[in-house]
């Protein structure tokens, strides 16, 4: 088929690379200059295809209001006192109970084992150079009762057969040597070794070079905004731009946050909201961790790109604000420089923010969208998006094809 992908981020370009590898003519329309320059920029860079619980778990209920009161807490909530947000909140506070977790982390995990096969696969196979490495992930834990929350998360993934194992404080030194700055606030930690890491913008950029180089049938449209889906007889038929009409015979629907205004006037409403996040990027002059780390109570993850380290964190819902927070940035750096203060000589700071597209259970919007039946939705994997993408494409290919997919995909059918 002639197939349009709109969004040019690791989801959208995941989605046209599949759909390119079965034989589409696929034409990308995004509108930033190049590939990967929103969401999908400067993330945490962590493949935590098995460290996928959702945000929306009970034992944040009760965090939330000291994070909430806490000015550098790793979550913020500025009230917009819309229908859509207030819904969007009254989804997510009835996902809060231990049976819609256990739910959606058998449906996330298997997700992620497939999208961990698939990313390695097209690693290989295209010789992507994207700073990739079998890193591992440690997330570590400042108390004893945190800890034991975090030993019932692995026991029910170790259920589902993933390989992680609970250490005490001189098992994470022994697995992170560069921990030992701040060995006296770690009580424990969870080690995965299958776990990888990589920069997520070099490996959109790299994905977008293949098919350019290649016999794959596939365009790009850069600087190309698309305003409105428009339809007649049932059906999605174009794709306005301020350039013209882009046709095709069906369109995938990967702009993240940006999906929702496109789709209402079709009569969808996509349960996806914007959570904010930051990161700083910094020379690897000193000491620095090898594995990624995770620090469970500040909410930052910690990735090594060769020589370079990646620092983000943080989950605000203030709505779509691109905007900078000089405070967070600042908090950012302040936990940076106490957990690894010898890493970097920290002069040189490379801030990005970016607005994650998240749905109220933590389960992607992947699969025809109800009522239009060349239509398709590919959306909303939130802090997730470069460890689901691949396994995202591969789900919704198999949706275009009709065919059977390696994995129930039932938890991701569009219901909107």
């Amino acid at each position: 088929m002639r197939v349009c992908v709109l969004g040019a981020g690791v989801v959208g370009l995941a989605s046209a690379y599949l759909l390119a590898r079965e034989g589409h003519a696929v034409t990308v329309l995004d509108a930033e200059a190049g590939p990967g320059r929103m969401t999908s920029y400067a993330n945490g860079a962590q493949l935590s295809y098995a460290y996928v619980a959702p945000f929306a778990a009970p034992g944040l209920l009760r965090k939330l209001p000291g994070w909430l009161a806490d000015r550098d807490g790793p979550l913020r909530l500025r009230p917009e006192l819309s229908w859509h947000q207030l819904r969007w909140l009254w989804r997510f506070w009835r996902a809060c109970n231990a049976a819609q977790v256990e739910r959606t982390t058998a449906a996330l995990l298997a997700l992620g084992a497939l999208s961990r096969e698939l990313t390695r696969e097209v690693t290989a196979r295209e010789a992507l150079d994207y700073a990739f490495a079998r890193a591992g992930k440690l997330v570590v834990y400042r108390d004893a009762a945190a800890l034991r929350e975090a030993a019932a998360q692995v026991a029910l993934q170790r259920r589902l057969g993933v390989e992680q194992e609970v250490l005490d404080r001189a098992g994470c030194l022994a697995v992170e040597p560069a921990l030992a700055g701040m060995a006296e606030r770690i009580a424990g930690g969870v080690w995965t070794p299958g776990e990888d890491a990589g920069d997520c913008h070099l490996f959109c950029e790299g994905l977008v070079a293949v098919l350019q180089r290649s016999n794959f049938r596939v365009s790009f449209r850069f600087g190309t905004r698309v305003t409105q889906l428009l339809s007649a007889g049932g059906r999605v038929i174009g794709a306005a731009t301020p350039h013209g009409v882009e046709e095709a015979e069906a369109f995938v629907l990967a702009l993240g946050n940006g999906a929702r205004a496109l789709a209402a006037p079709l009569g969808l409403d996509l349960p996806i909201a914007p959570l904010k996040g930051y990161s700083l990027t910094v020379p690897v002059t000193g000491p620095a961790p090898q594995v990624s780390v995770t620090d469970a109570a500040a909410k930052v993850v910690y990735a090594r790109l060769r020589d370079r380290l990646r620092i983000a964190g943080m989950a605000d819902l203030v709505g779509a604000d691109h905007r900078f927070d000089n405070r967070r940035l600042d908090s950012l750096l302040r936990l940076a420089r106490r957990a690894f203060p010898e890493a970097s000589d920290w002069r040189e700071l490379k801030p990005w923010v970016g607005l994650r597209p998240a749905t109220p259970t933590g389960l992607p919007l992947i699969g025809r969208a109800p009522g239009w039946p060349n239509l398709y939705l590919n959306v909303g994997q939130g802090a997730l998006g470069f460890t689901l993408a691949m396994g995202s494409a591969a789900l919704l290919a198999d949706a275009m094809a009709e065919r059977r997919p390696p994995i129930d995909a039932a938890a991701f059918a569009p219901r909107c």
